[in-house]
């Protein structure tokens, strides 16, 4: 043979091939191995493992093969040579040829500490984590430690989020003492972040002598990654006071921070660090500095961002898309989406759900037949989050068979899509499907969740069934799982809408008490309950608790408590908090105006009327019923005209029928009945039971029998069930005199079984609601009651008749 008989290559030779490979010099490394061979010399194995460590080093896969060739074509004394299996092995490992690497690495007799911590590495780099900690654990019983593999093995614990093994190795490395290796180091406060466990991470940190820039990388991203986003922005400060050098990672994960939290200086800042500190706004830092921007609504910043980005990939164009979906831009983001195609970029999941979650806010069951069609010549319907966006738009398109359908054709269904089922038909109130669907996910072996329990309530509340959602809310409980501010929201929130407003206070009183901070909605619902009820101590202390926690001025929570005190009879304090809302919006002023109406205090209500146009706010439909219905309480016919014609000719509105409805009212109230009955003719709409309800009332106090008989036939037409129409049309014969008619309506009324609905009224001692009806004797003290209201009967009696005394 060649290499087993010529003269042995010499030292100087050795030496300049040494040299060419560790320079990278890879292919003038190759050129004088030829010159070698050309020359007969005796090539030994170092050689070989010098030129593919060479490859090694330039990633040369493809000359790294060239030269596995030759080595074969020279025979097993070189091929089987120890030292270059291992080289062999070490090149294919590091250039991610796993298959290859794991054959060459089962035919090692012994390996050593550069093989396993190279066959670690691979398996951490493919995503093989378990593995990596098996092969980890395999060097430990081999005796094999080595500091530049705990790094790996504490990668493969953070990507499973395995914080016992993670101990263990951070033990292991204490032992052995790698803990004051740096690389080490960096690799346990990385790995404690993505565990969930960033203080101890912060702890190692703390005690690192040596903090290189990827240790502190690691402590700012795991802050990002806990959500504890102020404590990445000290930290980013932190850095820079000690001089140490940011990277791309440390500017992404600290515009990250500053996008979460809304901090438009911070990450406009950072946005200015890349600038001047020459970075490339490439993929990865662009997608990053264009989260900031559309996170804080400078959406013609991020699009010049997005301009700017040197090789946009998919998660650049999906960051800006969802950006504009989530802030309801949607006209903007599909503009993107054609031009993403346009482009030749493919949709991938995070697009489509975007997309499908698009569909759903706007009702767009053509696009999102066109996006489902999508997925599936991309064979993307079987991602499940994916199929969880489908199943959500069709429901919110109120197609719930292709809903059901797109759920039954996805065979691996995880808990979330579960949920989306659930939810769908909860948001459409089938609540039996629902708790069928309930009960079978849990014989698919799924257990329901928080989320799921939060689904079946909402259901049970749509379709009114209160105890059953109580019954629901209890056993969530009964089984340890904890209501969350979704559960006490949608419960306090339908328990109001069903009519249940002191349950709805109780049931916010018992959020507090577990310890859940309401949000904006839970405060309006608890409010809404309290304005139903009238319950002005339980409103004012719900008012104590928004100022203790700096919740106010929030317009929706201003507007629940201007109306609150308003209905509650305490109009003071309704202006107080209407005078406290520095930017007042027009939810605000339509609470004020329509709380003057209420009260009767219709001059007030017109001049803040003109003060809202005046300072630029145009009113809308509310604000017309508000200010009308004033002025029909305080009988102002010439303004009321007036603002129903400003309506069409100011404010290019079409009256509705509400309005319409204030206006007949006032008109037939003041006597003006052939007015009303002319705009009666003229309005654009079938007058409802209301109209013609307030019209029939002013019949009775004008004595217009022929006109009251005329509207009670198309009252009963529309209403033939409502006692109330029959009792108003008995109300204007009995006022003009006409008793047998009054009979005669009387006598109808038995015949359909119809009574008149009993007046009902309450009040509220300590913490007990007392609630009478008319007729009802079942309250525990009548007799009582009974017994004070005829002393005070025979006090008025008495006071009334008795002699006055100047």
């Amino acid at each position: 043979n060649l290499h087993e008989n010529g003269p042995i290559v010499q030292k100087s030779n050795l030496d300049q091939f040494s040299s060419l490979c560790k320079n990278g010099q890879v292919r003038e490394a190759v050129r004088l191995l030829t010159a070698m061979e050309s020359e007969n010399l005796r090539i030994g194995p170092q050689i070989y493992g010098e030129l593919l460590q060479g490859c090694v080093c330039e990633r040369a896969y493809f000359t790294g093969q060239q030269i596995h060739a030759r080595i074969l074509k020279i025979g097993e004394s070189i091929a089987r040579n120890e030292f270059v299996e291992t080289k062999l092995f070490i090149f294919y490992a590091k250039c991610n040829a796993r298959e290859v690497a794991i054959r060459l690495f089962s035919k090692l007799e012994v390996p050593n500490v550069f093989s396993w911590a190279a066959i670690i590495g691979l398996h951490c780099r493919m995503g093989n984590h378990e593995e990596a900690l098996l092969g980890f654990c395999e060097m430990q019983k081999n005796g094999f430690p080595d500091n530049f593999v705990v790094p790996n093995a504490l990668k493969a614990c953070g990507a499973l989020k395995l914080i016992g093994f993670g101990r263990g190795v951070h033990g292991y490395a204490v032992k052995m003492g790698f803990d004051g290796c740096v690389f080490v180091g960096s690799s346990l406060v990385d790995m404690y972040g993505k565990c969930d466990e960033v203080e101890d991470g912060r702890k190692v940190f703390d005690e690192m002598l040596d903090r290189n820039t990827v240790a502190w990388n690691s402590m700012i991203v795991g802050y990002v990654q806990n959500r504890l986003n102020e404590e990445a922005i000290e930290m980013f400060y932190d850095m820079r006071v000690e001089g140490v050098e940011q990277t791309r990672v440390t500017l992404s994960s600290f515009l990250t921070a500053s996008a979460n939290l809304g901090a438009l200086g911070e990450g406009l800042q950072g946005h200015a660090i890349v600038v001047l500190g020459g970075f490339e706004v490439d993929n990865f830092l662009g997608s990053s500095i264009l989260n900031f921007y559309v996170k804080v609504g400078l959406y013609e910043e991020a699009e010049l961002v997005f301009r700017s980005v040197s090789q946009k990939d998919v998660v650049t164009w999906n960051v800006i898309i969802c950006g504009y979906v989530r802030n309801g831009k949607f006209r903007k983001a599909l503009d993107l989406c054609h031009l993403m195609r346009a482009e030749n970029m493919r949709f991938d999941s995070v697009t489509l759900t975007s997309i499908l979650s698009m569909c759903a806010d706007t009702s767009n069951v053509k696009l999102g037949k066109e996006g489902h069609c999508y997925c599936i010549r991309n064979n993307l319907e079987s991602d499940l989050a994916v199929a969880s966006s489908t199943i959500n738009m069709y429901a919110k398109c109120n197609r719930i068979n292709s809903a059901i359908q797109v759920f039954n054709s996805t065979t691996k269904r995880d808990l979330v899509l579960w949920n989306s089922l659930l939810a769908a038909y909860a948001e459409l109130g089938l609540s039996g499907e629902a708790l069928k669907l309930f009960y079978k996910m849990q014989l698919d072996g799924v257990p329901p969740n928080v989320i799921s329990y939060n689904s079946l309530i909402l259901g049970f509340l749509r379709n009114g069934q209160v105890d059953e959602a109580k019954d629901m809310f209890s056993q969530m409980q009964s089984l340890s799982i904890l209501p969350n501010l979704i559960t006490w929201t949608t419960l306090i929130s339908g328990l109001t809408q069903n009519g249940f407003a002191y349950d709805a206070i109780l049931i916010f009183r018992q959020m507090q008490e577990a310890g859940v901070q309401p949000n904006s909605v839970s405060i309006v619902s608890a409010l809404s309950a309290c304005t139903a009820l009238a319950l002005l101590h339980y409103g004012r202390t719900i008012h104590g608790y928004i100022t203790r926690h700096y919740l106010f001025p929030s317009i929706p929570i201003a507007t629940s408590l201007v109306d609150m005190y308003a209905k509650c009879g305490c109009l003071y304090q309704a202006k107080n908090v209407f005078d406290t809302v520095v930017n007042k919006e027009l939810p605000v002023y339509n609470a004020m105006i329509s709380g003057y109406a209420s009260h009767g205090q219709a001059v007030q209500a017109l001049l803040l009327f003109k003060h809202l146009v005046d300072v630029g706010i145009e009113p809308d439909s509310i604000t017309f019923t508000s200010i009308l219905s004033a002025c029909n309480h305080a009988g102002l016919v010439r303004e009321g005209l007036e603002l129903l014609n400003d309506m069409v000719s100011k404010h290019n509105m079409k009256p509705g029928m509400e309005h319409y409805g204030c206006v007949l009212s006032l008109l037939s109230k003041s006597g003006n009945l052939d007015k009303a009955y002319e705009l009666l003719e003229t309005m654009p709409y079938e007058p409802d039971a209301y109209i013609l309800g307030s019209l029939l009332a002013s019949c009775k106090e004008k004595h217009e029998t022929e006109l009251g008989e005329y509207l009670s036939e198309h009252l009963l037409q529309l209403e033939p069930g409502n006692s109330g129409n029959y009792i108003a049309l008995s109300n204007v014969y009995a006022t003009a005199g006409m008793w047998d008619l009054v009979t005669k309506v009387r006598n109808v009324m038995k015949e359909k079984g119809l009574h008149k609905n009993p007046g009902c009224s309450w009040i509220q001692i300590g913490q007990e609601l007392n609630v009478f009806i008319s007729g009802d004797g079942s309250h525990p003290k009548t007799k009582d009651i009974y017994a004070t209201l005829a002393l005070l009967g025979m006090e008025m009696h008495f006071t009334e008749h008795a002699p006055m005394i100047y």
